[in-house]
């Protein structure tokens, strides 16, 4: 049995800027050959393998078959026997994969831009994310139980309706998304329709244009035959981190007939603190410099001066940090650590990671600045598997088969 590392070197993969989908077909073929999704991709890998006969000789060797079985040395190898398949869109590096990896699924489709995002996604999971998903059609995804996105939030315009209007031209909720990425969410969600959905977004998409985007949202995706629930959860009932987001979640009515008893997961009364995360022996370049340090406080008493409230965040170390974001890799100002007898510093890498919910198992083989982009653009991994967790149920509810009800005379 082949090792995917292995395989890795002899076929020579590697994720760049200059990485196309052969990749992704490949690596998405390799990890589905048995679950009758090869079909989507096999064409594409077979013909990439192709394009690399003459120099590695790969398709001469005797029962290649592509190296299958693989043995996946990787940390989160594909679930082998899967309770219900799912596709990871605008994936980041996976921590809404590992979410519900975790909870018995399968990833069949992944889709996600980022050139170093993709590095981190297959140096965890073996599996190379397709790119832009404005440009992949929806015929080219598998089916699939359950759609996952944490969908960049884009202006909505719904001016063009009105000249519609007057065209004489019939639309609806799904016409007046065209030009933001969640119309991509929604074409996939028409086409496939999947049992269930779970989008993830900032909280402010509840209140964005006095609550006229999320109106489009959630009636686009009741247009498209699903029922609703959706609630604003913080992320500080499983990690020290006060982090608020927006989870909706969809039941296809022509299955569950409105009748799923879906509920959000209840909040803990668990304390998290943030000195439970921190690595013991942290390098000294994680440490503000005193130009650095004396700008943050300047700048903090200028804006509060003004009545704002911007400002660095010096975090107590047995309460909760302030919300981690993408800008973290420029100063680190959100979210400082104290240290006695010196300036503040910021979080390592695997601090962030941990801040996130991710196992210390999760590769990071990005530079510290990707790194803090990646886990300040990424997900809260325990809340979204509670909620996940209880999407399952219903899913699972739905596929047992019926019992008989047997009377006694």
């Amino acid at each position: 049995m082949a090792k995917y590392s292995s395989i890795k070197k002899k076929l020579q993969i590697e994720v760049d800027k200059t990485t196309d989908n052969d990749l992704a077909n490949l690596t998405h073929y390799l990890q589905n050959h048995k679950n009758g999704v090869s079909q989507f991709y096999k064409p594409k890998a077979e013909s990439y393998l192709a394009d690399l006969h003459e120099e590695l000789n790969i398709l001469q060797e005797p029962d290649f078959q592509y190296y299958l079985p693989i043995k996946w040395d990787i940390p989160f190898p594909p679930t082998e026997n899967p309770k219900f398949k799912f596709i990871d869109l605008f994936a980041g590096i996976g921590g809404i994969r590992l979410a519900f990896q975790n909870l018995g699924g399968k990833c069949v489709f992944t889709s996600e831009w980022d050139a170093y995002s993709k590095k981190t996604y297959e140096a965890n999971f073996g599996e190379v994310p397709f790119g832009d998903i404005t440009k992949i059609k929806e015929t080219e995804i598998p089916d699939h139980d359950i759609l996952l996105g944490g969908f960049p939030c884009q202006p909505f315009s719904i001016a063009g309706v009105s000249k519609k209007n007057a065209l004489g031209r019939a639309h609806g909720f799904l016409d007046e998304t065209q030009g933001t990425l969640f119309f991509d969410v929604a074409r996939i969600i028409k086409h496939k329709k999947p049992s269930a959905f779970m989008l993830e977004n900032v909280k402010n998409l509840v209140s964005h244009d006095k609550g006229k985007t999320f109106k489009v949202i959630t009636e686009t995706l009741k247009e498209l035959g699903y029922s609703i629930h959706f609630k604003v959860l913080d992320g500080q009932h499983f990690v020290p981190q006060h982090r608020e987001r927006i989870i909706i979640v969809g039941f296809r009515n022509q299955i569950f007939k409105g009748k799923e008893t879906f509920q959000f997961p209840k909040m803990g009364e668990t304390k998290y603190a943030i000195k439970n995360i921190l690595e013991k022996e942290v390098d000294k370049k994680y440490t503000l410099s005193d130009h650095l340090w004396n700008y943050l406080q300047e700048y903090a008493k200028k804006h509060k001066a003004k009545g704002n409230g911007f400002g660095f965040g010096l975090t107590d170390l047995n309460g909760i940090s302030r919300t981690m974001s993408a800008r973290y890799y420029k100063d680190g100002a959100e979210i400082l650590i104290p240290q006695e007898g010196k300036c503040p510093r910021r979080l390592t890498p695997r601090e962030c990671a941990r801040l996130q919910g991710f196992p210390d198992t999760f590769l990071i083989p990005v530079s510290d600045n990707q790194a803090y982009k990646q886990f300040g653009n990424s997900v809260v991994t325990p809340l979204i598997q509670a909620v996940g967790k209880n999407i399952i149920k219903e899913i699972l509810a739905i596929n047992e088969p019926k019992k008989t009800k047997v009377v006694v005379c």
